[in-house]
């Protein structure tokens, strides 16, 4: 879906499609059939962004098939989809049915999440559409925070630096730029965006910034305008942005309240979950390990990582995050110019729900997600944007 901002220039909004597990490319086909276009005639558009999601194997199907990469294009146009951004966080196994710490490997250390990365910025580039120069790819924060050292953080460093080059060059070969948005998440070495502003002031140039994750943000209790103002002062950018909400608990000390966060704790991704204290924020890596005794203290608000559905927060005594979402949306697009121009909705958490809230057809989870976009494109709309055919 494309909008136009007041200033004149684009917005773009899309969902993920990590929410649908595929590690092929006949399942990524799979997946723009079966779920894709029904989101998008569900919402009456001819036209539908989708934050593609590519593991390894797709990728690799594409990189060394120029003919596999050309049909993907030609099936995306096909259906009425498009393609500006890239979901680059997960590498693969993130349909599996434990995912957990999994999903941070390979970390910035390793050659193989560079090599992966530069091979999504390739393929972004070949699945823009025309009219389109821009495209971003959001990534791993680095490393999850255990086992990442001054050595470790020397060879992400410099492998950034690499990617940054190789953006460059293929700017120069494909007319089209692609910028990469370093993620950050509870638990990782970049956890909040004042993390991200050391290790990105160092490298060279800007085709790397941050992708801000509303869920993510809020469950690490940052506050919008500050960390959107720290950004700027320190001269980040924000490629990209992940609409989504997390768990909230405005009195985790009742039993009510464990019990009613307890159903949210289920074995396959990792929640971290966090609260405010007069020492600073506490945490736990995981709901299961927050509610089940007195690691974390209950007396303030718990937020848990958790994707809830945008347009269906869950029922008391528990809440979601969505004005966080609300009030950085504003802040990112309800200004003179805005900071970022990609706008992705991540609820990947569908059949991770509790079992009375998980869609059980696709009917049901298209319905779910065509309810999600509409409610992004009216916080939108509100801000004076402009829907566009």
């Amino acid at each position: 879906m494309r909008f136009r901002h007041p200033d004149g220039s684009t917005v773009h909004l899309s969902y993920c499609t990590n929410v649908h597990s595929a590690e092929t490319l006949d399942g990524v086909l799979a997946q723009l059939r079966d779920h894709c276009e029904p989101v998008r005639r569900r919402l009456g558009r001819d036209r539908l962004g989708i934050g593609l999601w590519l593991a390894k194997d797709a990728a690799r199907s594409l990189i060394t098939d120029p003919a596999a990469l050309r049909g993907l294009r030609a099936e995306l146009e096909r259906r009425g989809l498009e393609v500006v951004t890239l979901n680059g966080f997960p590498y693969e196994g993130f349909g599996a049915e434990e995912v957990k710490y999994r999903v941070y490997k390979p970390d910035w250390a390793d050659a193989e999440r560079l090599a992966h990365t530069t091979d999504l910025a390739r393929l972004l580039a070949a699945l823009l559409p025309d009219d389109v120069t821009e495209g971003t790819v959001s990534t791993l924060p680095l490393a999850w925070r255990t086992d990442f050292d001054e050595r470790a953080a020397a060879t992400a460093g410099a492998a950034l630096t690499t990617l940054a080059e190789r953006l460059d060059a293929l700017e120069e070969l494909t007319g089209k730029s692609i910028r990469i948005a370093l993620e950050p998440e509870p638990g990782c070495t970049v956890e909040t965006t004042a993390d991200a502003i050391g290790p990105l002031s160092a490298l060279p140039g800007s085709r790397i910034g941050v992708c801000v994750d509303t869920c993510h943000l809020a469950t690490s209790f940052e506050d919008p305008e500050t960390a959107l103002a720290a950004l700027a002062a320190a001269g980040v950018s924000v490629p990209k942005a992940q609409l989504s909400a997390a768990l909230h608990a405005e009195e985790p000390h009742l039993p009510e309240v464990r019990d009613a966060l307890a159903a949210f704790a289920e074995p396959r991704f990792l929640h971290q979950t966090r609260t405010l204290t007069a020492a600073g924020l506490r945490g736990t890596d995981d709901l299961g390990q927050a509610v089940a005794g007195d690691t974390l203290p209950d007396g303030g608000p718990w937020r848990a990582h958790f994707h809830v559905p945008l347009h269906a927060p869950p029922a008391a005594p528990l809440t979601s995050t969505l004005p966080v979402l609300q009030d950085t949306l504003t802040r990112l697009v309800g200004v003179p110019e805005p900071r970022t121009r990609h706008l992705e909705v991540e609820t990947y958490t569908w059949q991770a729900l509790p079992a009375e809230l998980r869609p059980r057809t696709r009917t049901q989870l298209a319905d779910g997600i065509a309810a999600e976009l509409t409610l992004a494109r009216d916080l939108l709309t509100d801000l004076g944007l402009k829907e566009l055919p």
